[in-house]
């Protein structure tokens, strides 16, 4: 088995790994699946068409705790690779997505107002004020999703034993 980071690189939030596994991708998935499923294991998770979501459990979750999910894709019939990628949950992910869209809107509107403004001769303290602090709220929002993956770091880690436990058994 071994482990590579497709990106080695710090400003990567979701970080992404792929192992080469010398088993059938069908049984490897049945027996993660089972595993799963089984009262032995405490994390939540779910199964939707191959891709598996591993959650932290709910009495140690937090807002900034990570997911794991991961596919295995078939190799040939004795081997697979299993395709994996730590980040946030979902609602988290898509609430960042949101209000990052929305600063690019904004930033595009005030780019258009401050040149109306301009054209019209009048003041342009305003736009430009808002032009100016929109990448900083740019910088903000990487910032603190830099800190909730530093925050769910543990957890990440912990999730990455569990995987290779569940490869294993």
């Amino acid at each position: 088995m071994s482990i590579q980071e497709k990106r080695n690189n710090k400003i990567f939030l979701r970080p992404r790994f792929s192992i080469n596994l010398k088993e059938n991708s069908e049984e490897l998935l049945k027996r993660i699946t089972l595993y799963l499923n089984s009262d032995a294991c405490t994390y939540r998770s779910r199964v939707v068409d191959g891709h598996i979501f591993v959650d932290i459990p709910k009495n140690k979750s937090h807002f900034w705790s990570p997911q794991l999910h991961f596919e295995i894709e078939k190799i040939d019939e004795n081997s697979s690779i299993l395709k994996g990628l730590f980040g946030p949950k979902s609602q988290v992910w898509t609430l960042f997505m949101f209000v990052h869209f929305v600063v690019a809107i904004l930033f595009l509107g005030f780019a258009v107002f401050t040149y109306v403004r301009y054209r019209l001769e009048e003041s342009l303290f305003f736009p430009i004020t808002i032009l100016v602090a929109l990448p900083f709220i740019w910088m903000l929002l990487y910032f603190l999703g830099s800190l909730g993956k530093e925050t769910g770091k543990g957890q990440m880690k912990e999730l990455h034993e569990f995987l290779i436990v569940i490869i294993e058994c």
